[in-house]
């Protein structure tokens, strides 16, 4: 008999367990289908960060800022033992574009947005304490600035939040690589190999969160579905040996993108890169060109870690974003300029039977599964709701 679900969901990243939590927690079935492994794709590969994003407020995505900054304090309360509370140090020298009053500004802004809770606050640290700050670089340094952020191991975020959608019903096969779809305006069919053959479930709804392989599951629907234009982009992460004992350093690069140089599990992870793919994401590696811009920014700010030293490992993954207008803006720092909105794109938008999700953010993936629901509503049955994800411990 086939097994019959409101909802499959394509993908195992933070975002399918996301939308899984969300829709197990509303009472309705639902099975997620993961190719390789829990988080095993971009959501093990980020900064590994829950915050509101500092940088973004220069390209004007206010809303953007205030809806991370206000599920960042709430995922501190769920997961305080997954998610930390740490110090940024943003340091400012003579050459740094911006200046120690627009730094000042945007920290300003950032508390605002934040509503003002304690965990926006931030200061200027006294130049007597410059010495503390990790072997930071002082030369030409003319003012350091200390905010809160959040850090926090990505994929073990991810395989929590799994698991709350499982103790809720929600059913997990994997690996299951999806093969096809057949939308129908009663209920879909949804094929799939797993354990070596070829099975087949049903669902009122299809939710494509397959992160950089969403085209390919897109294609292998039928009748096609229309797509958004994408682009795949590139960020790559080296691990450095080391000790960081003050906090996390969100410091300039030459080409004056924003780097993260942060403790990661008794070393150091810098981070990150951000470049065009072409390609199959299954393929994507860090590139030599990646690691030598890493390593120098790194080198710049910390001048005891030489920029030809040995690292212990590098890490690439991809992100989803919106194509720029003209297909030509693939520099760094046109591609850091980018809106990282959510998308969620439906075949039908008044009876949608396919949702997709492009792009996203590990701090917002609750709220992107809360809107997801939202959009859902008016096609799944009533069901009765047995949890509320705002209030789901995760563990």
């Amino acid at each position: 008999m086939t097994e019959t679900y409101d909802v499959v969901i394509i993908g195992g990243g933070i975002h399918g367990a996301g939308i899984a939590q969300a829709v197990a927690a509303q009472g309705f079935s639902v099975m997620v289908l993961e190719q390789n492994g829990i988080a095993s794709g971009t959501s093990s590969r980020s900064s590994k960060l829950i915050h509101g994003g500092l940088r973004y407020l220069e390209s004007g995505q206010f809303s953007l800022v205030r809806e991370c900054l206000r599920e960042r304090a709430l995922l501190l309360e769920l997961a305080p033992q997954l998610i930390k509370l740490k110090p940024f140090y943003i340091p400012v020298y003579r050459d740094t574009t911006r200046r120690p009053w627009l730094v000042r500004a945007g920290l300003s802004l950032y508390a605002v947005l934040g509503g003002l809770h304690p965990a926006t606050r931030f200061r200027r640290v006294p130049q007597n304490q410059w010495k503390n700050l990790d072997g930071l670089d002082t030369t030409h340094l003319d003012a350091v600035f200390q905010y809160y952020d959040a850090q926090t191991d990505d994929a073990a975020l991810t395989r929590a939040v799994m698991r709350s959608a499982q103790r809720m019903g929600a059913r997990l096969k994997m690996p299951a690589a999806f093969t096809g779809a057949h939308l129908d305006d009663r209920c879909n069919t949804i094929e799939y190999r797993h354990d070596g053959k070829i099975e087949t479930c049903n669902a009122a709804v299809i939710v494509n969160a397959a992160g950089p392989w969403v085209r390919q599951v897109l294609s292998r629907i039928k009748p096609a579905p229309s797509q958004l234009d994408i682009e795949l982009v590139q960020g790559t992460h080296v691990i450095v040996p080391g000790t960081l004992m003050q906090g996390i350093y969100y410091v300039e690069a030459q080409d004056k993108r924003a780097v993260f140089v942060m403790p990661w599990q008794g070393n150091i992870l810098v981070g990150t890169t951000e470049s065009i793919y072409q390609g199959d994401p299954a393929d994507v590696r860090p590139l030599p060109q990646e690691i030598a811009y890493l390593m120098e920014t790194f080198s710049r700010y910390f001048p005891r870690y030489r920029p030809g030293q040995p690292i212990l490992g590098a890490i690439a993954g991809l992100r989803v974003l919106p194509s720029s207008e003209d297909g030509t803006e693939n520099s760094a720092v046109s591609v850091n300029a980018r809106l990282r909105d959510t998308i969620l794109h439906f075949d039908w938008r008044n009876h949608p039977r396919l949702l997709t999700v492009y792009g996203g953010k590990l701090t917002t993936y609750r709220l992107t599964a809360e809107r997801v629901m939202a959009h859902l509503a008016s096609v799944l049955p009533v069901r009765e709701k047995i949890a509320d994800t705002r209030h789901l411990k995760l563990t």
